[in-house]
């Protein structure tokens, strides 16, 4: 291990040469381009005219591939989280993957992964991870919301049948972004095996998604996680990926729930356990804008009417719209309520406290001060009202105790005792009292209708931890401003709690000042810090009135007091600073502010040193109380109403009357202040540029920080000189505030010019119909932008809508009861936005396919699941082909790789929406499991599907070309209804119904080409029309129990049922095959007249020829019987000729021999032949070329020089 690690050499760069003349030509800003062309314009002129076309075309060809088709940008200011679906078969690797991307991004680990968890990636992205099991449903439903597809592959297995499944559910319903993680690569021991695993894999993958599709290899595991390089670089790529609008998603809302609470009355559930619940429902909304009371589809459940929809505050927002605190960035980060992770829950009417046992463990080490506030929270037993209630205080040693319960004190919130079934566990839902005049729950409710944007805006940087603190702030403070007041003591106790929160919750000095600078300003503190002042903007302006001064007396005392606690605090400890910046530089201008106000307010009253009192209103002089019959409640700044004669010019009070962040309030004031302009030509600008000669460079000398001059170089002497001279901090401020000011103006010109450059020579200086439709895109974009763009979200959503990014609540009244009995947080829950014609159900005209991969054909009416826009359903379809004349006629069976018409009753959806078809969606199948796909092409019951019908009769009655019929029909009505019909006998004859017979009833007479025979059978081919079996049966699989959801069965098929209830199919006898037994037939002899006979020629006559009879006896030859030496000579004559005709045959075998070889002899010597005049021409057109060019090349010398 000590062996030296071998230095590589270090690369030389080149000082002289071509490449670096070019260099340094191009640095100073030369073009060597230029220079060329003009030193040598030959060498860049067209060489070729046909080969620069066909550049010239391959370069549009591929820019023309690069342009989309221009969609109107409606992305929200704020886009809802990214939806990443994980995806694989069993034991992939997908649980740990999300949890090795969470630790990625939010550096916390999260045991169980359970529902939608959203985290925050970066400033402007936000993502949801959810994990797909294997059930189909699952599949289907997740395709249909996600954004990006992280599909997991086991390599050392090799692709499964659940990868290529997902990926045709999602080329049906609209193709998100796929990318590709390979796992179990630790599992090669050999590098080649790896290699080549990883690239056959990557091929197919290509194959199935599209060429140059993204895989992610993660090689191993180290101690149950992947290596940390490897998830960074996938969580980089995720982090920066975008995305392209999908159809079906842009054009509905939709969202994936993360929270979903039961809101039926319990006295209800206690009497019938079985009714239906109303539930309220929560997430993100995605697509686009959601109207109230409008109709949504939960896949698995049903269609339902949404009975409310609000917004509520973002539980995960970005950093941007937040004010970044180290104390809470670690809940931010992460939000899974489902996971138990979430802390503080917000609804409309009641804040969750949530504190998981499991999550108490893994603190106990290292306890966070948020936990420490919740798990008081939690361990408190009563409330706050029941505490001060119950709290006794004895001013003087000795004497009588005040007990609260004297004064008519009200109550304040009440908390109820909520049995969670979901989490088995007592939940305490605070029941808010009835709302009082001018006071109102501040940030738990979204339908603060009074709150100006300002305050809304707060609540939602608030988020969590502000709406905790409001809470315990309005017990306090609604105790407090109740008719008859506490007694100091309470404050003094108050003050020691704050104290001890203050030490516990404040992270540094920094931080102190920061939240007393919030709460200063009436803005949300630390979500820790539970003080009693004024719980923000919104209510202090509302309460002025109703004794509000009364408050901010006891905030004057109470800010004092903290000062002093944070001034102790900060001594003691020493916290890092936050990015190394001076925090006590942050808000001068406010404490100089407050800093006046305050000595204002402390300044003596003249008035009432002269008159000795203060004539305040006759409606105010009651309010002062007694307090144990000894001491009186003195408070001057109670009211801010004081009569006319009554005004004290010695005191301060500021004007409220002006709002100073107007625009037009501060262009009043603006030439009063020193970077305003006093008269023409003192702009303050115009000085700055004027001292800039005289001041030039300068040093801060608290930062360090060095101010460089725009001017010049100065003289050395002349800058000390100056600077020494010149040493004032607000002048220095100036010219700082002016430079910046220059140098980001000079990088906004550049900026231009180089978006100029780019233009330019991406444009081509002509602007052609895609860039006129781009800008036309983006004018609609901005203009959707700027339509509500200064309207608070309360107006804006009885405009438009519910906008996307929304954190919203629906309630969902009537649900069934197995929802929320058998609901598991591992099957997504989707709520899908319905528009105003797709809640109908009526006739549906497909085009489907069969799937090529799946083994069986389909047949008509049997049952088959489908997938069709939010919905899962089982329904009958009807296949049908369409011929030649327009007829569309009914199939048995789908066609082999071909598409084929389909029937179906089902929701009406827009046409061009894709469909998938299963026919099963119970338990997982070894074969490939989607049967069909296509697409809707009609909504309507235009289509009239006919099947062909043969109707058969026999003859009764044969004239010469006309029968009666019998047996085809039944009676006269049916028969008059074919008049004119064709009809056709097996043996080919056509004919025509005439008209129907009195006797028997449905006989006909019917005319023919020909005379038929009794024997023959008469059959009339017609078409009879189908209807279409009305079954739409929704597949209800999130009602089933835990553990059996991807056991929804629906109805069977006929061959299903049979093997079921083991009943045999009896075959039809008609069809079986057995021997065909034909009776051989006799006809009877031509018979041909004679008069017939004589008009016929010669060779069609029959010839009367006599049958021949047995020859006689003496016509016959006689046997001629050889002697012996007559057959010895026959048989020597017989051998001899065999012998003869041998020899022959060996002749001629011999003699084609050898005339095969003098061939193929001959065949040779032409070869030869023509090779040599192959190459005695190849040598003449050599010397003949030569000369060619020889006489070419003394031509263009001009004259020869033989002379």
């Amino acid at each position: 291990m000590d062996r030296k690690v071998k230095e590589q050499k270090r690369h030389q760069q080149k000082h002289s040469g071509p490449k670096v003349e070019k260099k340094k030509l191009k640095r100073q800003g030369g073009s060597t381009e230029d220079d060329e062309r003009k030193r040598n314009p030959k060498a860049f002129a067209v060489q070729s005219a046909v080969r620069m076309a066909k550049t010239f075309h391959r370069a549009q060809d591929i820019k023309a591939k690069k342009h989309h088709i221009p969609l109107v940008d409606r992305t929200p200011l704020e886009p809802p989280p990214v939806v990443i679906v994980v995806v694989g078969p069993p034991k992939v690797g997908k649980s740990t993957l999300i949890r090795c991307l969470i630790k990625n991004f939010t550096r916390q680990k999260l045991g169980n992964i359970c529902g939608p968890v959203t985290i925050v990636s970066g400033k402007k992205r936000r993502l949801t991870f959810m994990e797909c099991n294997n059930d189909i449903n699952t599949m289907i439903d997740l395709a249909k919301v996600a954004d990006l597809v992280l599909m997991l592959i086991d390599a050392s297995f090799g692709f499964e049948m659940e990868t290529f499944e997902f990926l045709n559910i999602c080329q049906v319903h609209g193709f998100p972004r796929i990318m590709g993680v390979l796992t179990h690569l630790d599992s090669f021991k050999n590098n080649k095996t790896l290699r080549k695993t990883k690239k056959n894999l990557k091929h197919r993958f290509w194959t199935e998604v599209y060429q140059g599709a993204k895989l992610f290899y993660l090689s191993g595991m180290v101690y149950g996680e992947y290596q940390t390089q490897e998830v960074k670089n996938l969580g980089r790529f995720i982090s920066v990926m975008k995305f392209r609008p999908l159809v079906w998603q842009t054009s509905h809302p939709y969202v994936l729930v993360d929270r979903m609470e039961d809101l039926t009355d319990p006295e209800r559930l206690r009497t019938d356990p079985k009714c239906d619940r109303t539930v309220s429902l929560y997430g993100y909304l995605r697509g686009t804008y959601l109207k109230n009371k409008g109709q949504v589809h939960i896949p698995g459940v049903g269609d339902f009417q949404v009975a409310d929809v609000n917004f509520l505050p973002d539980p995960c927002s970005l950093p941007d719209t937040q004010k970044k605190r180290a104390l809470n960035e670690k809940e931010r980060l992460l939000y899974a309520p489902m996971a138990g992770v979430g802390g503080v829950v917000y609804d409309k009417d009641a804040v969750y406290i949530d504190l998981p046992a499991s999550h108490v463990k893994e603190q106990q080490e290292e306890v966070r001060p948020t936990t420490e506030l919740v798990q008081s929270l939690i361990d408190t037993h009563a409330t706050l009202d029941a505490k001060m209630a119950a709290s006794k205080v004895s001013l003087f040693s000795g004497s009588a105790t005040l007990d609260p319960a004297d004064f008519d004190e009200q109550s304040g919130e009440k908390e109820e005792q909520v049995w969670d079934p979901n989490t088995q566990r007592k939940r305490r839902k605070v029941v808010f009292a009835e709302k009082e005049e001018g006071s109102d729950v501040s940030g738990s409710s979204d339908e603060d209708d009074e709150s100006d944007d300002g305050d809304q805006e707060e609540q939602e940087e608030g988020e969590d931890e502000d709406n905790l603190s409001t809470f315990l702030k309005e017990a306090r403070a609604k105790s407090e401003t109740s008719n008859v007041r506490e007694p100091p003591p309470v404050k003094k106790q108050k003050l020691e709690e704050r104290k001890e929160e203050i030490l516990v919750f404040a992270d540094s000095e920094d931080e102190l000042e920061m939240s007393e600078e919030e709460e200063e300003d009436g803005r949300p503190g630390d979500s820790g810090n539970c003080s009693e002042e004024s719980d923000d903007g919104e209510e202090a302006e509302d309460d002025d009135d109703d004794g509000g001064s009364e408050d901010e007396s006891m905030e004057d005392e109470d800010e004092a007091a903290v000062a002093t606690v944070k001034k102790q605090s900060a001594s003691e400890k020493e916290e890092e600073e936050e990015q190394g910046a001076l925090r006590w530089k942050d808000g001068l201008q406010q404490k100089a502010l407050e800093a006046f106000l305050w000595q204002q307010e402390a300044a003596p009253n003249l008035r009432k040193l002269v008159y000795g009192s203060v004539v305040e209103a006759d409606d105010e002089a009651g309010e002062e109380e007694e307090l144990g019959g000894l001491f009186r409640v003195s408070r001057p700044q109670n009211s801010k109403k004081f009569q006319a004669n009554a005004f004290d010019c010695s005191r301060f009070h500021p004007d409220t009357s002006h709002n100073w962040d107007l625009e037009e309030m501060l262009n009043s004031i603006r030439d009063c202040f020193v970077t305003g302009k006093w008269a023409e030509g003192q702009d303050a600008a115009t000085l700055l540029k004027e001292d800039e000669e005289l001041y030039g460079d300068f040093e801060d000398l608290e930062t360090g920080e060095v101010h460089k001059g725009q001017t010049g170089q100065h003289n050395p002497a002349e800058q000390n000189s100056e600077n020494d001279d010149h040493d004032d901090e607000a002048e220095e401020r100036l010219v700082k505030m002016n430079d910046d000011e220059v140098q980001k103006n000079k990088r906004i010109e550049k900026k231009r010019r180089l978006k100029e450059r780019f233009d330019a020579e991406y444009d081509d200086g002509d602007a052609t119909y895609f860039d006129d439709l781009k800008e036309e895109m983006q004018k609609q974009a901005e203009l959707n932008r700027a339509e509500f763009e200064d309207v608070d979200d309360e107006t804006r959503v009885q405009y438009e809508g519910f906008r996307p990014g929304m954190y919203v609540r629906l309630e969902i009244p009537s649900l069934p009861c197995e929802f929320v009995t058998n609901f598991d947080p591992h099957y997504p829950i989707i709520l899908g936005g319905l528009s105003s014609g797709e809640g109908n159900v009526g006739y549906l005209q497909m085009r489907l396919k069969k799937h090529r991969w799946h083994n069986r054909i389909l047949k008509t009416r049997d049952p088959l699941i489908l997938s069709l826009g939010w919905r899962r359903f089982q329904t009958i379809p009807l296949y049908h082909i369409e011929d030649h004349n327009g007829r569309h006629r009914l199939l048995k069976y789908t066609p082999q790789h071909m598409h084929c018409g389909a029937s179906i009753w089902g929701p009406v959806t827009p046409q061009g929406t894709g469909f998938l078809a299963v026919q099963s969606v119970a338990g997982t199948k070894a074969n490939f499991r989607i049967a069909a796909t296509g697409v809707i092409l009609d909504l309507d019951k235009s289509v009239t599907v006919v099947k062909k019908l043969k109707l058969i009769g026999y003859p009764y009655k044969i004239f010469k070309n006309t029968c009666f019929i019998k047996g085809m029909f039944n009676t006269v009505l049916e028969v008059a209804k074919f008049e004119g019909a064709s009809v056709r006998t097996v043996s080919g004859v056509r004919g025509q119904i005439k008209k129907a017979l009195s006797t028997p009833p449905g006989a006909y007479r019917a005319t023919f080409e020909d005379r038929l025979l009794m024997s023959d059978i008469v059959f009339l081919r017609s078409w009879y029309p189908v209807s279409v079996p009305q079954l739409y049966n929704l597949v209800t699989s999130l009602l089933l129990p835990v553990g059996q959801k991807d056991s929804w069965g629906g109805m069977r098929t006929l061959g299903q049922l049979k093997h079921d209830l083991g009943i045999r199919t009896k075959p039809n006898t008609d069809s079986l095959y057995k021997p065909v037994v034909r009776a051989q037939r006799h006809f009877n002899p031509l018979h041909i007249p004679k008069e017939l006979q004589k008009a016929l020629p010669f060779k069609s006559k029959p010839k009367q020829q006599q049958p021949k009879g047995k020859m006689p006896r003496d016509l016959q030859r006689p046997t001629v019987i050889r002697e012996p030496h007559e057959k010895k000579v026959a048989a020597l004559l017989h051998a001899l000729t065999t012998v003869h005709h041998n020899k022959r045959k060996k002749a001629r075998t011999v003699q084609h021999t050898k005339h095969k070889e003098f061939l193929q002899h001959k065949k040779e010597q032409e070869e030869a032949k023509l090779k040599r005049h192959k190459e005695a021409r190849k040598k003449l057109y050599r010397i003949m070329g030569q000369m060619d060019q020889k006489k070419q090349r003394s031509s263009l010398k001009g004259t020869t020089q033989d002379n």
